[in-house]
């Protein structure tokens, strides 16, 4: 039944999306005191916690500072929120998360001091380990340094984004003086010394807070303190009116390294009279808010964990994750892929089925005399990609290679820059996305000639062509020479070089807009059949749930007694469990060993499943701003596998979280019941 007297618009019906995202990080720093989780795996979650944070810093909340400093207040479209209240809302969050990432990194410093891994201060150090610092100090760290003294003839320096820099505070009979010492990025963040059975951990920026009046002859030092800055990241590339889209990106990238300060995190554990009054004047020089400060009780930039982590590892080698070495499906491994391919399409589920096969299919298409063309979306690769090898290799035996590499892909400006650059010159036929839209979406076409003319063969995915991260990613894709859907992704290919509307596909879901259309009318679709059946149900998974035209019509679902599931692992505007609303959506969040990455959309049908894949989530900026892709599965097998997949997600009970009407987020317990780890289960399933 229709509940048409309530407005759907209701701010109290939705979650801010920042407040989610800021909740999507305290579940990922959540599984650093799951006791289920290896001890140097549960670091490195505060490490992911921690780099999480400093790329929400550089793009979220430095688009919300810019909107306040133009003026821009409009508020946001489902909180109803201008930018001030999302700033103090934000920090105000944001302050318990910094303090319960502090609290994990101090609670399992007790942990590696049972196995004996030592995090200390210098001045804690024995006099054998105390000289040993000073050797590291005076070789390994000084000659590095540069002082930068702060007066009438030297002006305040520049300071980098990320790096750490220590604020020094003199002293000599003429007066005090500041001096600001940066860390070089480049140089060893942390020392390992080794005393009999025992480990012991030093920071760069603590052995050089423990010598620094080596640096200062004459002077005498007052005290010192830790800081790090984030600067704006966000910065708009101006793509109208550009001759070549290289040379923007270019010079964007240099003028991201002057973005406006955003953060200001201090290491507040050694403070002096004067801290507030030092700690004012930083914020004056960089023109910040007290909000935007950020004192903490420890170490600086967690994101080192990882590599402690790592370091340790051989030495604590049942501190980690078991090894798992995904599957090669066994079809394959007697099997040509390309003839697997000819006689069925075939599906994998990353990093659960190896990723090899996909670039199989590309270095075979390579050697193949019979190859005409390939064609290929890139993202975001590795640094040693095999798939850039593979086409720079095909593009020098003339075959003909066209691949898209997003420029705008953020973070990864500069390496795709690298790599169209080498394509090119290898003799590829290089696009740069669209003007205005990121190219997100994940395709593969492969065309060869055969006994009756031409044979396409495509790969369509959720996730990068990036075989490391494809390791650690949950990700799904397919391949197939079904010749609609490839004469679709040709069409696709051709709507990307060319000068070319988009085709009236048969089976792709093109964004923008048309994705969105047609999961608006599946949904419709899904009402009416509930209407005369009862057994309408939506099962949709993906990272985000953001775009409120999605959402409204989430809620219209659940008010005509729709089931739907969602299993989002990042931020979720939609809020469930709501009377007369949303009480028939139920949320669950998956965070766990491998980042869920994948898109799939089920639709019941009445029986008839519809069933998708896609590159997008339900974002705005996915649906309106980019150009994505989904893509059904058709083979009855592949369609049952994946709905098992999801069936599993929802059982778990070990790694979910649950979203409640009250917008906070509950973990899953099996209360006696069987304990599933839907991650684990995949690990050996199927």
């Amino acid at each position: 039944m229709q509940h048409s007297s309530i407005d759907l618009q209701n701010p109290s019906y939705y979650q801010n999306r920042e407040l989610s995202w800021l909740d999507f990080n305290a579940r990922v720093l959540a599984e650093a005191a799951d006791p289920t989780n290896p001890l140097l795996e549960k670091l490195k979650f505060i490490s992911i916690s921690s780099s999480n944070l400093d790329e929400f810093f550089k793009v979220r909340v430095a688009g919300l500072q810019d909107q306040l400093k133009l003026g821009f207040l409009e508020p946001d479209s489902k909180k109803q929120w201008g930018p001030e209240k999302q700033l103090e809302e934000i920090a105000k969050k944001n302050r318990k998360l910094v303090s319960d990432q502090y609290l994990s990194f101090d609670q399992l410093k007790v942990e590696l001091e049972e196995k004996k891994v030592d995090f200390k201060l210098p001045a804690e150090l024995a006099p054998d380990q105390l000289e040993e610092a000073a050797e590291i100090f005076r070789n390994h760290i000084k000659p590095a340094i540069t002082p930068f003294g702060v007066d009438a003839y030297r002006p305040f320096p520049h300071l980098n984004d990320g790096v750490i820099h220590l604020f020094v505070r003199l002293k000599t009979q003429e007066g005090p003086f500041i001096a600001i010492l940066p860390v070089p990025p480049l140089i060893e963040r942390y020392h390992v010394l080794e005393c009999e059975d025992r480990r012991v951990i030093l920071f760069t920026e603590d052995i050089l807070f423990y010598f620094l009046d080596e640096l200062f002859i004459g002077y005498d030092l007052d005290y010192s303190f830790t800081f790090r800055i984030t600067r704006n990241a966000d910065l708009e590339i101006q793509e109208s009116g550009a001759e070549d889209l290289l040379s923007v990106i270019e010079d964007y990238l240099e003028k991201r390294k002057a973005g406006m300060v955003v953060r200001l995190e201090i290491d507040a554990r050694s403070i002096s009279a004067t801290f507030k009054e030092d700690v004012a004047y930083l914020m004056d020089e960089l023109d910040i808010l007290e909000r935007d400060v950020y004192n903490v009780e420890g170490p600086l930039d967690l994101t080192v964990l990882s590599s402690i982590a790592s370091n340790l590892q051989n030495v604590l080698p049942d501190a980690v994750f078991p090894r798992f070495t995904p599957d090669y499906p066994s079809i394959l491994k007697n099997n040509n892929i390309v003839k697997t391919a000819e006689k069925q399409d075939f599906f994998l589920h990353h990093p659960f089925d190896s990723f090899k096969p996909v670039i199989d299919l590309v270095r075979n298409a390579v050697e193949d005399p019979n190859t005409i063309a390939i064609k290929q979306t890139l993202y975001r690769v590795s640094s040693a990609s095999p798939f850039i090898e593979a086409l720079k290799r095909a593009a020098k035996r003339d075959i003909q290679v066209t691949v898209l590499v997003e420029l705008k892909a953020r973070f990864d400006e500069a390496n795709n820059v690298h790599w169209a650059k080498e394509l090119e010159e290898a003799g590829a036929h290089i696009i740069y996305g669209m003007k205005n839209l990121k190219t997100h979406s994940k395709a593969t076409l492969i065309v060869k000639k055969d006994h009756n003319g031409f044979k396409r063969y495509a790969h369509l995915g959720t996730g990068n062509y990036n075989e490391q991260t494809a390791k650690f990613y949950t990700d799904m894709g397919i391949i197939t020479t079904n010749p609609i859907l490839t004469q679709d992704v040709a069409d696709f290919f051709n709507y990307l070089s060319g000068y070319s509307n988009q085709a009236d596909y048969q089976y792709l879901h093109v964004s923008p807009f048309e994705m969105r259309d047609t999961f608006i009318d599946r949904i419709d679709n899904e009402i009416e059949l509930h209407k005369h059946y009862g057994n309408g149900h939506i099962v949709a998974k993906m990272n985000s749930l953001t775009d409120k035209k999605m959402i409204m019509k989430l809620f219209e679902a659940s008010q005509a007694g729709v089931k739907v599931d969602l299993i989002i692992r990042g931020i979720c505007c939609l809020i469930p469990g709501i009377e007369g609303v949303s009480e028939h959506i139920r949320v669950h969040s998956i965070v766990g060993r491998f980042l869920e990455h994948s898109r799939v959309y089920f639709f019941n049908n009445n029986g008839d499943h519809k069933l998708y894949l896609s590159s997008a989530d339900m974002m705005t900026r996915n649906m309106t701003k980019r150009i994505e892709l989904a893509f059904p599965i058709l083979d009855e097998k592949w369609k049952q596998h994946v709905i098992n997949i999801m069936k599993l997600y929802l059982y778990d009970n070990t790694k979910a979280w649950v979203l409640g009407p009250d917008a906070t987020y509950i973990k899953r317990t099996p209360e006696g019941k069987k304990a599933i780890s839907s991650q684990n289960r995949l690990m050996h399933y199927f």
